[in-house]
């Protein structure tokens, strides 16, 4: 496949622009704009294109293989090729990891950068939503999978991942709850236009704590500190209790490296309280998943 180093790196550049907006936002207006000025201006955010050649990984199934196998549900094949080409080969670690997922392990997955790790959790979460659809259940609001973060950067990342997976699956619901996440929903999208220029917003996609607390998504994104608080307010009681908190299924922790120490013994316990706020009546276990590229052996 033919790469134009010039056009990665002017996306690189882009999209680094766009982190920043989205990650320090300035409420005064005055500054606001100087700052967009300094983005978009002579100010050098990059230096390169540098290249650097990385050995390849071994190339397994694709997807519309797994579909065909009875892996997958067939309701991938409703996504459009740019959401989720399905004829391009998974790397062999990616095919092993759904193989495993769809039935019912929990994963740790320790592959490089850049590697794939999040299709290892993030299409097997998919798939049981799309099974849940097949079966009818999907339409009840309520979280079914958390994706835990340890900084609100990397959760920020992962909502354009999904935003560009799910806009095809608008009956599949994301939303993301940390200290950035507006209380009303007027307020919420005036930030999210801030934010996202020129970035329509997807009705599947909640964007303000009312809308998450009224009709909770399916797929939940959050860091372990706002985890700590949604689960002690009780105006947040919605997600985890009453006809919307039977459905937790799947816990996804990111970058696990960094739960090390004393900081591992606190999100360990933190977890437990989890599981035995949404799972302790109803005799199911969460399907668990872990990635880094920094565990080493």
């Amino acid at each position: 496949m033919a790469i134009d180093p010039i056009k990665v790196s002017d996306r690189i550049e882009d999209e680094y622009r766009s982190y920043l907006r989205s990650s320090f936002p300035i409420a005064d207006p005055d500054l606001n704009r100087d700052f967009d000025r300094q983005l978009q201006g002579e100010f050098p955010l990059t230096k390169g294109p540098l290249l650097e050649a990385t050995p390849p990984y071994e190339a397994g199934a694709c997807i519309r293989d797994l579909v065909e196998e009875g892996v997958l549900s067939r309701g991938f094949l409703d996504f459009s090729e740019e959401a989720l080409p399905l004829d391009r080969p998974l790397y062999l670690h990616q095919e092993q990891a759904l193989r495993r997922a769809t039935n019912g392990r929990n994963l740790l997955i320790a592959t490089g950068t850049g590697s794939g790790k999040t299709e290892c959790f993030l299409l097997p979460i998919v798939d049981a939503l799309l099974r849940e659809r097949e079966a009818g259940t999907l339409a009840r609001p309520g979280v079914r999978a958390l994706l835990l973060y340890p900084m609100n950067a990397l959760a920020n990342d992962q909502l354009k991942r999904l935003r560009a997976l799910l806009k095809d699956l608008p009956e599949i619901t994301f939303g993301r709850y940390t200290g950035e996440t507006l209380q009303t929903t007027k307020k919420a999208e005036r930030d999210f236009h801030a934010r996202y220029p020129g970035v329509n917003r997807l009705r599947n996609e909640l964007i303000s704590r009312d809308e998450i607390n009224e009709a909770p998504p399916q797929i939940l994104l959050t860091n372990y500190a706002m985890l700590e608080y949604l689960l002690l307010r009780p105006s947040d009681s919605s997600l985890f209790d009453g006809e919307f908190g039977n459905h937790w299924r799947f816990l996804a922790l990111d970058e696990i490296h960094v739960y090390g120490g004393s900081a591992g013994t606190e999100i360990g316990f933190l977890l437990r309280r989890l599981r035995e706020r949404v799972l302790r009546d109803s005799g199911k276990r969460f399907q668990c998943f872990g990635t880094s590229a920094t565990l080493g052996d």
